[in-house]
């Protein structure tokens, strides 16, 4: 068995080794096809962190650009805090409001040198209680306090989170849409690749029907040739997107993130990892079952 094996393998080997260019045009589309399904991955993965962190989190911020003194402050936090739907009321000084917006900001943070924390307002941070944490109870919070004159502004994260879930929705379709497209185009790719070694190799082929061989016999190096192709291009992918995640993703994306308060930029868990690499192969070994259906004269037993 072991040296039946080792034949096909060096069988596929082989034919790759004899079409080289085919064989990279193989290997490069199903890499560019997977690398592409996995930098929308990496995206959604990253988003969607942020809106579960956003959801978790969902605040009201009044704004007060004139401070009153602590005792007032504490009497309009203990009246906020007596709504049923507020679990706490949290006051925040134009220093702490500075200090926290300099350090999201991290390796910038020098952007910010020369101002002080007066060009920051004071707040008060209003969180939800954990059974009022919908769309309705924030908008009636929201609605009680725009009535009151003492503050001067209102900030809560409902609208941007919808912005944030539509914007989800919007890479998980066009990423599905065009990985699936050039999956396909790496399909019929691989395909031709194993259709063409067939065609350069139709006599040696009829002639082993002829003695005897097997249609399994005969059809498995190119079996193992488009799987082989395929797992090369998948770890290309994984080399390719791990690449565009340190070059383009680790710093755009880990810009926006930082300043919403989440510091972790997230590559592919290891299992995502491992099935891309096992999707590769499968998108090869379905290429050269597609190529060897159509060589009927070569599947008799």
């Amino acid at each position: 068995m072991i040296v039946r094996t080792g034949y096909f393998l060096r069988r596929a080997l082989r034919n790759m080794r004899q079409s080289p260019v085919l064989s990279l045009a193989s290997i490069g589309t199903v890499a560019v096809a997977l690398a592409l399904l996995a930098f929308f991955a990496i995206a959604v993965l990253n988003v969607q962190q942020l809106t579960a962190s956003w959801g978790e989190n969902l605040a009201i911020v009044a704004y007060l650009d004139d401070v009153p003194d602590k005792k007032v402050i504490n009497s309009w936090a203990k009246e906020i805090e007596s709504y049923p739907e507020v679990a706490s009321v949290n006051y925040v000084s134009r220093k702490e409001a500075f200090e926290r917006f300099r350090k999201r900001l991290g390796e910038d943070a020098d952007l910010v040198e020369g101002l002080g924390p007066e060009v920051l307002p004071a707040s008060l941070e209003i969180a939800l209680a954990d059974d009022w944490r919908n769309e309705s109870a924030l908008t009636a919070v929201v609605d009680r306090l725009r009535k009151d004159n003492r503050f001067d502004d209102l900030q809560y994260g409902q609208g941007w989170l919808e912005k944030l879930e539509a914007f989800l929705l919007l890479l998980r379709v066009s990423g599905s849409a065009l990985g699936g497209f050039l999956v396909f185009a790496a399909l019929v790719i691989v395909a031709n690749t194993i259709k063409l070694t067939l065609y350069a190799r139709q006599d040696e082929l009829e002639a082993m029907t002829m003695v005897g061989g097997t249609s399994l016999f005969i059809k498995l190096p190119y079996l193992i040739e488009g799987a082989l192709q395929g797992l090369l291009g998948g770890l290309a992918a994984l080399g390719l997107s791990f690449l565009a995640f340190q070059v383009i993703l680790q710093k755009s994306l880990g810009n926006l993130l930082l300043i919403t308060g989440i510091d972790t930029i997230h590559f592919l868990p290891l299992i995502w990892q491992g099935l891309l690499i096992i999707g590769g192969g499968l998108i090869g070994l379905l290429g050269s079952l597609f190529a060897l259906r159509k060589f009927v004269r070569f599947g008799a037993p």
